[in-house]
């Protein structure tokens, strides 16, 4: 066998004994009761989130962006069973905020709901059954982040909707934007093109995610 076969090999080995999380996130450290309340939860759980939900990488990417922007009040459209509102409610425990997180479907919303509990965050986030066509319209406004995995058809008119109730210096994140379908390829066009907004995109997400700050 040539060196370049046995190399592959190995690094094919060790891909298959690594899974995702373990390949590209670092756990954050625990200094309190709760960090450790919810690392240990996160740990124990790492492998078994379905339904859509983010890989460990990318919820610890939301994590470090709440920290960064200290921001406070918080919407999540899309919840699925939780594990991006986790991320992002563990985040504003930190800061002081709060989180509002948006699913239409009852399973999963009650799955989160037991998710959050187990974590020990259902202080820091409010939950809300319904369908985010109709009740992100009927937000109110100053949000300073809003992350967006919702049905990715819809995601312009998402950010249509939030735009002008983000705060300056307030961050819209989207997810799957790698996916290569006319709907988010017009919301891109419309992020990259907007003179209210700065977007960069993280390289390191597999799913892609948009990073956009209010100007």
């Amino acid at each position: 066998m040539n060196p370049s076969a046995r190399i592959f090999l190995v690094l094919a080995g060790l891909l298959l004994i690594l899974s995702p999380g373990q390949v590209t996130a670092q756990w954050p450290e625990a200094s309190t009761d709760l960090d450790r309340k919810v690392l240990t939860f996160l740990k124990n759980q790492a492998g078994e989130w379905r339904d859509m939900n983010v890989p460990v990488s990318d919820g610890r990417i939301l994590y470090d962006l709440v920290l960064a922007g200290r921001y406070k009040k918080a919407l999540e459209i899309g919840t699925s069973t939780g594990h991006s509102a986790i991320w992002i409610a563990w985040a504003l425990s930190k800061t002081g905020g709060k989180l509002v997180t948006l699913e239409i479907d009852k399973g999963r919303y009650l799955q989160a709901l037991q998710n959050f509990k187990k974590a020990g965050l259902s202080a820091f986030i409010d939950a809300r059954l319904g369908d985010a066509h109709e009740l992100v319209p009927r937000l109110e406004n100053n949000w300073d982040f809003v992350f967006c995995d919702a049905d990715r058809y819809w995601y312009k008119n998402y950010f249509t909707s939030m735009e002008r109730k983000l705060v300056k210096g307030g961050c819209y994140v989207a997810h799957n934007t790698n996916t290569r379908s006319s709907d988010i390829r017009e919301f891109l066009a419309y992020l990259k093109t907007h003179p209210g907004y700065s977007t960069s995109f993280r390289t390191e997400s597999r799913s892609g995610m948009s990073v956009s700050y209010k100007k």
